[in-house]
């Protein structure tokens, strides 16, 4: 089996778009990466979209409706806030496979307003407001805090990644906020759950970003120089516990997930020159930081404290802006994680660039559960 490559990939600025429709967004991304490869429809020979919540469903044949019907197979994926990134891992298989030359993964999302998570549908009683809450905001504050009980880590260290990742996005025209949040400013926000304020919780916008896989024959064949290599592709759930875990356990799948990717890529934490990961609030940063292996268990603070995670640091996260800058519209952000990495390995990152970036690492994990990282490397 040979490898796999990224030869197109790009996104749409992130935003509210309440006068466009789904299919409009994810038309428009899938036009931008195949306008990135050289390639229109007519050399796809399949396609992956990534949508968590449209009613209905088929929204890959919907986008296809807009952009081109040629009747190749198409498959839609839900996966939580991975289902973006698990998109394109299905699109890398059927590559990776030989059973396709050139394929297309797109992921889309229009978000509403208001708190994730909670009792959804649940019959009998509910745990929500019993043994804890449910909502998102106070799972990762209470992963937060007992990361604190553990090692210390301060309500400071927590707010310094909001400002770490809110500078860097006044690097990227795609974001969906390019402004400064000073320290004091995100401290006194309001508070949402502690110790994550307003400022330290991710933004729900819309959004769409896509994706042109192909094999390393037709790489060759193609010969842009701009071809990124998918290092690794690994995918996780939660193990089998054998105790009824009150809050939902956000480092274990994490951590699975990195062992696989850094065995199939060859590589190391060490070996990253960047890395994306999924920032949905400023305590999950952090934590994220040792699951990944970026740093041993109970240093992260020292890595946001020092600026070894900052743009020009040891190894830069989240130089996009993250979640809490760019946005996190569900089915989209594991491509744009991907085409952020992609854009700094191609030295196309403008003010932003990671200078010498040679392999980086995106991450995305969807509670429920599902992780997905991908390891990719410089063209060649």
């Amino acid at each position: 089996m040979g490898d796999v490559y990224i030869q197109g990939v790009d996104m749409i600025r992130f935003g509210r778009f309440p006068d466009r429709s789904l299919t409009s967004l994810g038309a428009e991304a899938a036009l931008l990466a195949l306008d990135d490869a050289g390639l229109n429809m007519g050399d796809i020979q399949a396609a992956w979209c990534g949508n968590l919540g449209q009613a209905g469903g088929m929204v890959g044949q919907r986008i296809l409706q807009e952009i081109g019907q040629t009747g190749i197979p198409v498959v839609n994926v839900a996966n939580a806030c991975a289902t973006g990134a698990t998109a394109f891992r299905e699109a890398w298989m059927g590559v990776k496979a030989g059973l396709y030359d050139v394929v297309l993964a797109v992921g889309v999302e229009q978000m509403g307003r208001g708190l994730l998570g909670g009792a959804g549908g649940s019959k009998g009683i509910s745990k929500e407001g019993l043994l804890g809450s449910g909502i998102m905001p106070c799972v990762f504050a209470e992963a937060g805090v007992e990361h604190t009980r553990s090692y210390g880590t301060t309500f400071e260290q927590f707010a310094q990644v909001s400002v770490k990742n809110h500078h860097h996005s006044t690097m990227n025209s795609k974001a969906m906020y390019q402004k400064e949040t000073p320290l004091e400013d995100v401290m006194g926000a309001e508070m949402i759950s502690y110790p994550n304020t307003k400022l330290m919780c991710s933004v729900n916008v819309d959004g769409a970003a896509a994706a042109v896989l192909v094999s390393e024959k037709k790489a060759r064949e193609l010969g842009s120089g701009r071809a990124v290599k998918v290092r690794a592709s690994a995918l996780t759930s939660d193990p089998y516990s054998d105790r009824d875990l009150v809050m939902p356990d956000i480092n274990t799948c994490t951590r699975n997930a990195a062992a696989v990717a850094y065995e199939m890529a060859g590589v190391g934490p060490d070996d990253l020159d960047l890395v994306e990961l999924h920032d949905c609030f400023a305590t999950a940063e952090i934590l994220h930081y040792e699951n990944l292996g970026l740093c041993k268990d109970g240093d992260a603070g020292r890595l946001i404290d020092e600026g070894e995670t900052a743009l020009g640091g040891r190894i830069p996260v989240n130089v996009s802006g993250g979640l809490l800058s760019k946005g996190h519209p569900l089915g989209a952000t594991g491509i744009a994680n991907i085409y952020e990495v992609s854009t700094h390995l191609r030295g196309e990152a403008g003010a932003r660039q990671v200078e010498g970036a040679r392999l980086g690492l995106t991450h995305v994990i969807g509670l429920g559960s599902a992780c997905a990282i991908h390891v990719l490397e410089k063209p060649a």
